[in-house]
């Protein structure tokens, strides 16, 4: 049901996900769109693209603030009880490259519906860096849902709150006392007792290009502010800024669960929480059975500075049960670059 232009590498196999990759070109265009019913992407690329640029060989740089759609290696066949659910990868988050995936006929994004035969494409959109990207560059994921018949127009497929506790009593979930709203609930650490004294980084506003292929290139005073702790445990979000910031909590994710970080609630305050939210089984896994590793946040405020505290609620999980437990589960492969993180910039970046 995957068919991909190029032959797939071990290194886009994530253990409840698969890595996809950019193709041969990228379309600017005016502005973000849905195909809508009946309507292909390539129609519409047609109507609204500006430029076509090459990404083969070297690739080729996207602008910050400018709107990109790149079809992809990776084409789709699926059976009508499959269908698939993508996001932004990890790393691709921490650059603040706001990355969507988009489908022929599609009225949302980041879907592919069951029975979706066609190609994929992404949207590619970076906020604070200019960044180079090139064919088989890897932004996005997409993870694959098996649907029984009564399932096919069900929205949600979370572990309930009450099946939580009863997972949490045998292998905690989180470290110190389970908090939960539909999900476990995750606090902001903002207080030098948590991270030390640096609690979080700004993105800073002129900066070089950022080499998404580059690992460890990068040194993070050239592209971020430090953000340090303050005595009453505060930070005001300035609004259009990017920051990246650590729960307070440490999470542990079974080897048969998945999960993905969602809004509390959208009306808590004038911020947008985690652009790349999904935690693959074994995330924060340790043989003590403590969980070991933060969330980390990408944080941008809105239209107004609003004021975070110390302990504030910032997000939630939501756990899904996985068909299997994998054979290989997060932090057991040498593409696990967030296992046993506390606050973590993206992999491209020395934390000399």
């Amino acid at each position: 049901m995957i068919k991909p232009a190029m032959p797939l590498s071990t290194g886009q196999l994530q253990p409840a996900s698969l890595d996809l990759r950019l193709g041969a070109k990228a379309y600017r265009v005016r502005a973000s769109f849905l195909p809508g019913r009946g309507r292909t992407v390539a129609e519409q690329l047609e109507r609204l693209s500006s430029d076509i640029i090459s990404l083969e060989g070297e690739g080729a740089v996207l602008e910050r603030g400018c709107v990109y759609v790149v079809p992809l290696l990776e084409s789709l066949e699926l059976p009508q009880t499959i269908a698939g659910i993508a996001n932004p990868k990890s790393s691709t988050g921490r650059l603040d490259i706001f990355t969507r995936l988009i489908t022929d006929s599609s009225e949302v994004f980041d879907q592919a519906a069951t029975g979706y035969h066609g190609p994929l494409y992404a949207e590619v959109s970076p906020r604070s860096f200019s960044v180079r990207v090139r064919q088989g560059s890897k932004l996005n994921q997409i993870r694959f849902r098996h649907l029984r018949p009564g399932q096919l127009h069900q929205n949600t497929f979370a572990l309930k709150d009450e099946d939580m506790i009863a997972r949490h009593a045998k292998m905690p979930l989180v470290d110190g006392d389970l908090h939960l709203r539909d999900g476990l609930v995750l606090r902001i650490a903002l207080a030098q007792s948590a991270l030390g004294n640096v609690i979080g980084y700004r993105a800073q506003k002129h900066t070089d290009v950022i080499d998404v292929d580059r690992i460890g290139a990068y040194a993070i005073s050239d592209f971020w502010d430090v953000i340090s702790a303050r005595p009453d445990g505060r930070l005001i979000l300035d609004p259009g800024e990017f920051y990246i910031l650590a729960s307070q909590e440490r999470v542990h994710i079974p080897p048969d669960l998945a999960a993905e970080m969602v809004a509390i609630d959208p009306a808590m305050g004038e911020f947008r929480v985690h652009y790349a939210g999904f935690f693959d089984p074994g995330f924060g896994y340790t043989a003590s059975g403590v969980p070991g590793s933060r969330a980390v946040l990408e944080v941008r405020s809105h239209e107004v500075p609003f004021v975070l505290e110390h302990e504030q609620i910032i997000g939630r999980l939501v756990f899904e049960p996985m068909a299997e437990e994998p054979d290989v589960l997060y932090g057991q492969t040498a593409i696990s670059n967030y296992q046993g993180q506390n606050l973590k910039l993206s992999k491209h970046f020395r934390m000399d």
